[in-house]
């Protein structure tokens, strides 16, 4: 069975929106609470590399995409997932399935505002210590 038909099988009710941008790159929106599970699976479970994430501020709320890659076929996979609280943007961290997520997260905890819950080292990264608190570079209105 082909690697986006196991996705597909395995994830159902929780798959918002299934999007191929072209045959390698597949966008698949979740539920931020479905996060966890769905990255353990893809990275436990089929064996996907997590590659990176990344984040944006959009009118609908703050945006993650979190991007896998299946290397034996060079298919990408991202789970996309918004979080529409932007006054108090929070998700769950995906440090305790891969630490490789650790520095990721704390570049968008800084550039963005959103917590990441159960992060075990949620400190300044790019920007200094005493940068003021509730001031977000990568946010439209960052007051």
């Amino acid at each position: 069975m082909e690697i986006k038909e196991k996705i597909k099988e395995k994830l159902k009710d929780k798959i918002i929106e299934w999007y191929e941008h072209s045959p390698k790159r597949i966008y698949i929106s979740i539920n931020f609470k479905d996060l966890k599970e769905t990255a353990q699976f893809l990275f436990k479970e089929l064996g996907l590399r997590f590659a990176t994430a990344s984040g944006t501020d959009t009118p609908k709320g703050i945006e993650i995409l979190y991007h896998f890659s299946f290397d034996k076929t060079g298919e990408i996979f991202s789970l996309r997932v918004l979080i529409k609280d932007k006054n108090n943007p929070q998700i769950d961290s995906l440090t305790s399935i891969f630490v490789a997520s650790e520095w990721i997260e704390r570049e968008i905890w800084e550039l963005l505002g959103v917590k990441f819950l159960g992060h075990p080292n949620l400190k300044h990264l790019l920007l200094h210590e005493d940068w003021p608190e509730s001031k977000y570079p990568l946010r439209k209105n960052s007051s």
